[in-house]
Order: structure tokens, then C-alpha cells, then sequence
């Protein structure tokens, strides 16, 4: 699936950039393919227009703040958050009406700027943690990866790489088969629960608590389509480490991660930093395999295009859920030429 030509994936949330980073002025982003600049207007409302002036196509993102609007570097044109041009400095007493760039739904949630770029079929997924006191909010990575979306919440969900990707970090390699689980799907997306037995090795000893060499994760796992997760693992003494990942879809080829952790403990208990650390030794693993893997990921698996096994189970149901949500949207698979290639010389 491409996902820059599946206008469906328009209509979802995706975190795009920290708030934080707008402090000091608009930013650019490209999702689905979509140049976009966003920025705080006077009241710290986060807004979204498209990256390019009426004038003489300009990057707006090269501009600053004025206001509530966003004004253009070339010329000075300003425009408000409904991408409408409100002031233009050579003509002030003729302001265009025809002015105007596209502009997009944007809120702003668990530190992040999120950005739909047409009627959002979903409301921004609720995570309880965030508004428990029991838990703290620990924001770990924000990066480019050369992957697809589908590709990283497959992975996300496949307890079978553990013994694998991961044996230098928590998996077992001699317990390459993983438990049975059990996966509850909806609408949008699905969760399911399952307990993974794990090594505890010891930089994870000390941010547990836990001097055993094994541990058990009993995982309660979700699925937001089309590219969001959180995992909530839950240790034996009761520690709570959940974990939030976007991979936001740049283009077809590459996403940005973005992702934070919850955790039941306490900066005392376990620094952030060192929380961070373990957790980037982790995706580093997956990363090294990921981007190696093809983007143009097939929904369609009945063409045998790749091969399965019974641990695929919630990544078959990625793509069950996606073809379905294409197909009841009036849209197609959209592939790359080459794969189409190779599916028909497998044929022939």
C-alpha cells in the first residue's frame, strides 16, 4: 500500500511535531506527502496550512508569526489558521478574497501537535495515563525512519521477533515461540492481551526493581489505525511501563517516530534518562531490521505475495482492517509498479 495515494488515511490523526518546538516560531512537515507548516498562534492554538503562498509559492515555513497569522517571507502576505490571506502590505486597502491556501484540522494533545488533513474519521485516541497521577509522562524519540507505518505496527505487535531482533537486550533466544494471545478488534484499530516471559538484563534490573535474571511482560497492547499503538506492560511487582508510538507516514517510504512512556515509578525510582537509554538500545534493534524491509506493504494477502505464520495474527488483522476500510471508502490498493511485477512473475 502507498499511503500518499490512499485518500482515506487523510481523514486520521497524526502527531506531527512537539509543542515545544514551535516556541521560537512555524515549523515545516510533509505528511502523506502533503507539505504543511504549522505553528502557535497568540493564544498557543496550534494551526495548519498548507506550505506554500498564493503569491509566488514561497515557503511559509520560512516566515514568522504575527499575531495569529503566519506571514509569508517573500512578500509579507499573512494569512489566518483557515489558510485565508488577511493581509497583503503593497494593497492594504484591497484585500484579496481569492487569496487563500488550503489549511487542516489541527489540535493539541499528550505534548504533541497533531494534524488531520481532511474531516477526521476519529477523535485523537484517549490514553488514561495522561491524566492519572499515578503515572509520569517520559517524551523519548522523535525521528525519521526509513520504514513504512505498517511496517513498524506490525513489528509492534509480533512477539515472535523477541528471540531475534531483541536477544541482545530482553529477548530469549531458546523460547522463539511466543504465547498464545488473544485479539479484540473495533472499529478503528483492536487490542489484545498476552503474558511474554523476557530476559532481565542488568541495566533493566535496576529500573524495575528486580534482581531476577527472567521476568514476565503481561502485555495489553492497542491498535489505532492506521499507524499508533500503545503498549502497557505490567511487571510482576506491579511497575507500569507504557509505551506510545506514531509512526507517523511522511511519505511512502519514510515515517516520523514519535514516541513517550508512562511509567508508575518515579524520577527517584528510575531516571528518565537512564528509562530512555534501555528503550533506545530496543528500537535500534528494530530499527536496524525495519529499514531494511519493503514499504510498499500488501494488504491483500490472499495474492501470496509473502509468506505467513500463526504469530502474523495481528498484522493480518492490520491489513484485514485496512483493505476493508479502502474498500468501504471506495478506493483500491494502491502498489508500486515493481511489486506488481514480481506478483505477476509468481504467478506466471
Amino acid at each position: 500500500m502507498l499511503v500518499t495515494q490512499q485518500p482515506v488515511l487523510r481523514r486520521f490523526w497524526y502527531p506531527v511535531i512537539p509543542v515545544e518546538r514551535l516556541q521560537d516560531g512555524p515549523k515545516p512537515f510533509r505528511l502523506l506527502g502533503e507539505e504543511i507548516v504549522v505553528w502557535l498562534d497568540s493564544n498557543g492554538v496550534p494551526k495548519a496550512v498548507q506550505d506554500r503562498c498564493c503569491h509566488r509559492s514561497a515557503k511559509l515555513s520560512l516566515g514568522w508569526v504575527d499575531g495569529d497569522a503566519i506571514v509569508c517571507p517573500y512578500h509579507g502576505w499573512s494569512y489566518d489558521g483557515a489558510g485565508t490571506c488577511v493581509k497583503i502590505p503593497q494593497t492594504p486597502d484591497r484585500p484579496s478574497n481569492r487569496a487563500k491556501v488550503r489549511a487542516f484540522h489541527a489540535d493539541c494533545k499528550y505534548g504533541y501537535v497533531w494534524v488531520a488533513l481532511a474531516e477526521p474519521l476519529t477523535p485523537i485516541p484517549e490514553l488514561p495515563e495522561a491524566s492519572e497521577p499515578a503515572y509520569r509522562c517520559i517524551h523519548q524519540f522523535y525521528e525519521v525512519w526509513r520504514t513504512a507505518g505498517l511496517r513498524l505496527m506490525e513489528n509492534s505487535f509480533d512477539n515472535a521477533h523477541f528471540s531475534f531482533v531483541h536477544r541482545e537486550s530482553f529477548g530469549q533466544f531458546d523460547k522463539p515461540i511466543p504465547a498464545q494471545l488473544h485479539i479484540e478488534p473495533h472499529e478503528y484499530g483492536f487490542r489484545f492481551e498476552t503474558v511474554a516471559p523476557v530476559n532481565n538484563p542488568a541495566a533493566q534490573k535496576q529500573l524495575l526493581r528486580m534482581d531476577s535474571d527472567t521476568t514476565e511482560r503481561h502485555m495489553t497492547s492497542d491498535w489505532f489505525m492506521p499507524f499508533g499503538r500503545k503498549l502497557h506492560i505490567r511487571y510482576p511487582n506491579g511497575l507500569v511501563h507504557a509505551i506510545v508510538t506514531y509512526a507517523t507516514p511522511i511519505d511512502d517510504d519514510t515515517s516520523m517516530i514519535c514516541q513517550w512512556a508512562y511509567r508508575s515509578d518515579t524520577e527517584e525510582a528510575a531516571a528518565a534518562a537512564d528509562i530512555i537509554a534501555f528503550d533506545r538500545q530496543v528500537t535500534e534493534e528494530d530499527k536496524r531490521v525495519l529499514e531494511t524491509t519493503d514499504s510498499d506493504v500488501p494488504l491483500d494477502v490472499s495474492s501470496g505475495e509473502e509468506r505467513h505464520m500463526p504469530s502474523d495474527q495481528p498484522g493480518l488483522v492490520m491489513r484485514k482492517q485496512l483493505l476493508q476500510l479502502l474498500q468501504r471508502f471506495g478506493e483500491t490498493e494502491a502498489r508500486r509498479q515493481v511489486a506488481l511485477s514480481r506478483l505477476q512473475e509468481k504467478v506466471s
